[in-house]
């Protein structure tokens, strides 16, 4: 329909008019400049990217100095690091199994052996990464009616904050040996688990959110309401779900310094063992936590502006800059109806100037009769 109709205009449109029909038609939406301002900076995709580091061994000074670093990250650090991680493992599951499966009729006492192991196992973790953590800010407590949230650039954020106190996180489901994990040691924590493509598991994870931060004796909660990992240069829109509760939110920012190694995880292009293999081989992994002060719902503000002004805190604190995107486009592609609404809009706009152009014409012209006669 909308073609039939440009034909018609363009047939009443002489020559002269062409340029003045070219101008019209480049001017006619703001369309235009948002595709082209998407195809010079695409600032959705480039949350998602990792920055590779410059290549410094380009001469024969340099180059030796790389070896021997190559030679010392491989044949030595990660042979140390490595049995590190697996003596850890061995003292945790040796401790953890029993505890688990024989202290069941002391919950509290059960618990809290499980919390400390948690911590002690993330701390292994760390220490295999070399991991120097700079923690700014009181400690978090264990208390009713509130929930801790922070950017996400990794799974081991998790690892980063668990290691200080015993979170219970909301995290996305894992297969292989992070969801063996995730079903046994963790679910001992009180987390929450949920599947993105399970549209019932947002509906189960809400009344589990609830009732987690009503209980006293939970677990503090840990949400990234980010929903997915994100380059820790930008930071994507908060999801609502964590500041809808009535509690207190208490913003964690979370900043790593990229001169060892990037701590970003790309789950699209790397398995989290290819990623925890990279920072094991790296010097170290240098990040600063920062505790920043809790926040409460203001009288007359949206659950949207709250998610907006604790996700200004953790940007400016962290040094990262905000984006306007939803994290869970990077998993799905805009719906069908999106994509044709956007052109409908697009093609209304055109129609629309066309016709103005063609009124316009056509008065002048009448006029220009009139006044001859």
């Amino acid at each position: 329909m909308y073609q039939r109709h440009l034909d018609e205009v363009l047939a009443d449109s002489g020559p002269k008019a062409d340029d003045d029909l070219l101008r019209n038609l480049l001017d006619l939406s703001p369309t235009l400049s948002e595709a082209a301002s998407a195809i010079i900076d695409d600032s959705f995709t480039r949350c998602f990217k990792s920055n590779s580091p410059e290549p410094w061994n380009w001469n024969i000074y340099l180059f030796p100095l790389w070896v021997v670093g190559v030679i010392m990250r491989y044949g030595i650090l990660f042979p140390i690091r490595l049995v590190l991680l697996i003596i850890g493992w061995v003292i945790f599951l040796g401790l953890f199994i029993p505890i688990h499966f024989c202290i069941k009729k002391h919950e509290k006492l059960r618990q809290k052996l499980e919390r400390g192991l948690v911590e002690f196992i993330c701390s292994v973790f760390v220490a295999s990464w070399t991991g120097v953590i700079k923690y700014h800010g009181p400690r978090p407590s264990r208390r009713a009616k509130q929930v801790f949230v922070a950017n996400h650039t990794s799974m081991i954020d998790f690892i980063v904050l668990e290691q200080m106190t015993a979170f219970a996180v909301i995290m996305q489901k894992h297969p292989g040996w992070v969801g063996l994990l995730q079903t046994t040691v963790l679910e001992s924590l009180g987390c929450i688990w949920f599947n993105r493509t399970e549209s019932k598991d947002r509906m189960i994870v809400a009344k589990k959110l609830k009732h987690h931060v009503e209980d006293p004796d939970s677990n503090p909660l840990l949400i990234f309401p980010e929903g997915t990992c994100v380059n820790n240069e930008y930071t994507v829109m908060f999801k609502k779900g964590a500041f809808e509760l009535d509690c207190t939110v208490c913003p964690i920012a979370i900043k790593y310094n990229k001169i060892f190694v990037d701590a970003f995880w790309n789950s699209k292009k790397q398995s989290f063992t290819m990623h925890l293999l990279r920072l094991m081989t790296s010097w170290a992994v240098v990040c600063d936590v920062w505790y920043l002060e809790p926040q409460t719902l203001r009288p007359g503000e949206t659950s949207i502006e709250f998610a907006e002004r604790v996700r200004d805190m953790i940007a400016d604190r962290a040094g990262i800059k905000k984006v306007p995107w939803d994290g869970y486009l990077k998993y799905y592609r805009p719906s069908v109806k999106l994509t044709e609404k956007k052109q409908q809009k697009f093609a209304e706009s055109i129609v629309r100037q066309l016709d103005d152009r063609k009124s316009t014409r056509s008065l002048t012209t009448g006029l220009r009769d009139g006044g001859l006669s």
